[in-house]
C-alpha cells in the first residue's frame, strides 16, 4: 500500500540535520538522473545537496540508504534555499512512498532523533 505523507501546518514535522550527508539519487522525469547528498531529513521530506537546482515543483524519485534500510519515494521539489560554492541546497517533500520505505523512514528519524537528545545530555563524570 501506498503512503501520502501529509505535512500539519500546525505541528511542522521534526526535521534531523545528518552530520554525515548520505549519498541520494534523483530520477527526473525525463529518466536522467542527478547525484545529490541528503542533509537534512524527516517523515515528509529533506533537505539535498546538488551540482545544480532543479526545477521547482517538479516531480522527482529520490532514493538514499538509511540505517533502517532503503528508501525510495515520489517527492516534489521546493525552492532552492541556498547556493553554495560546490552546489545548492535544494528541498523536497514526499508525495507518495510505499509501506517499507515509510517505514525505514520513520525508524531513521526516530533513531536519529534519539541519538541527538542522548548525545544532548550526558551524566556526570567522576573524576576519582
Amino acid at each position: 500500500m501506498t503512503h501520502f505523507p501529509q505535512s500539519n501546518p500546525q505541528r511542522r514535522a521534526v526535521r534531523m540535520q545528518l552530520g554525515n550527508a548520505f549519498p541520494a539519487l534523483v530520477k527526473l522525469g525525463d529518466g536522467q538522473r542527478a547525484t545529490a547528498k541528503l542533509q537534512t531529513v524527516s517523515v515528509t521530506g529533506g533537505m539535498l545537496r546538488l551540482a545544480k537546482a532543479l526545477e521547482e515543483g517538479g516531480f522527482v524519485e529520490v532514493a538514499f540508504q538509511m540505517q533502517a534500510g532503503p528508501v525510495r519515494g515520489m517527492a516534489e521539489m521546493l525552492h532552492p534555499r541556498r547556493t553554495l560554492t560546490d552546489g545548492i541546497l535544494q528541498p523536497f517533500r514526499f508525495i507518495a512512498l510505499e509501506d517499507d520505505d515509510h517505514r525505514n523512514l520513520r525508524t531513521a528519524v526516530g533513531a536519529i532523533a534519539d541519538r541527538s537528545f542522548l548525545g544532548a545530555w550526558s551524566p556526570p563524570h567522576n573524576n576519582v
